[in-house]
């Protein structure tokens, strides 16, 4: 049988290098399932692999199009699958990593099929972020759904605004739905994650940050500043620095209000995590020998 390994984690604890790691040694491609990795433009921030870990093990589904390209995620759940359909012709194993849960869950147990809903619940809810802001459509969705505030994204005013659309609009939350049941898929599934103390992650973190500061994040920031409005561009590191170039922010508050949007998220990221029981969770300490010998013996 075929088998897909994937790998889980908070941003910044090391799950590129793990999947290289694994690739190597089943000697398989790797997919991305992060959504922001798929743009081109946007590389620094999103902390695209190096050119020498692109090198190390063949990758899909990195910077393959443009921020100015339409694709959701029912289009990646269709491109993985025929994808994996390809590589599985001649090899039974491919490594799945990344830091988009929404997309990871798209492949593995397909899309969550939602309610229509009024078009005015989106009208009044893109009013409120307008005129009140981010915080307090916040803690709107924190009121009416807590999974759902501690799994999304919360500064991505897209994913905001459909969990709260769905809440508001019909009579099931916007979590109720990841509870549905699962596509059958052809493929066996391993889950692995790695895990380190919290503040290893959050000085991991910090520092990753300070590191895209010094390759260039501002320059890359202001390149696309045209382009500000677009989904993919409501992402932390890069709605920081529009608010630096706009004069509200100093470049030193932005990299700061960066760092610690980003520890938010991995803390929500984690929460998320932890109530997947199907996920095998290794220290970043472990011997890789370790991991594998755990896939191995999962394969079927």
């Amino acid at each position: 049988m075929n088998n897909l390994i994937s790998v889980h984690g908070t941003t910044a604890i090391g799950k590129t290098a793990l999947a290289i790691k694994l690739a190597n040694s089943f000697d398989c491609d790797i997919l991305s399932c992060d959504s922001r990795q798929f743009f081109k433009e946007m590389s620094i921030g999103t902390a695209v692999p190096s050119e020498i870990e692109l090198s190390q093990a063949k990758h899909h589904f990195i910077q393959n199009m443009s921020v100015l390209d339409k694709y959701d995620v029912g289009s990646f759940e269709k491109d993985s699958l025929e994808l994996l359909e390809k590589l599985y012709k001649t090899n039974d194993t491919t490594i799945l990593a990344g830091g988009s849960g929404l997309y990871c869950d798209a492949l593995l147990y397909g899309l969550d099929e939602f309610p229509e809903i009024d078009k005015q619940v989106r009208v009044d809810l893109e009013k409120d972020l307008k005129e009140k802001g981010f915080i307090f459509l916040q803690e709107k969705l924190k009121e009416i759904d807590i999974n759902s505030y501690n799994s999304i994204d919360l500064q991505n005013p897209h994913r905001l605004i459909r969990a709260l659309e769905v809440g508001v609009g019909s009579d099931r939350l916007f979590s109720d739905f990841k509870t549905k049941k699962r596509k059958k898929r052809s493929f066996n599934i391993i889950k692995i994650g790695l895990e380190a103390p919290r503040e290893i992650i959050y000085e991991r973190i910090n520092k990753r940050v300070d590191i895209m500061i010094e390759n260039g994040l501002v320059e890359e920031v202001k390149k696309m500043y045209d382009y500000k409005h677009l989904n993919a561009l409501q992402t932390v590191g890069y709605k920081e620095i529009f608010s630096y170039i706009d004069g509200d922010y100093t470049l030193e508050f932005a990299i700061e209000d960066i760092k610690k949007n980003t520890r938010r998220y991995a803390k929500r990221q984690l929460t998320w995590l932890r109530k997947d029981l199907e996920i095998k969770w290794f220290s970043i300490e472990d011997d890789i020998k370790e991991i594998i010998d755990y896939c191995i013996s999962q394969k079927k």
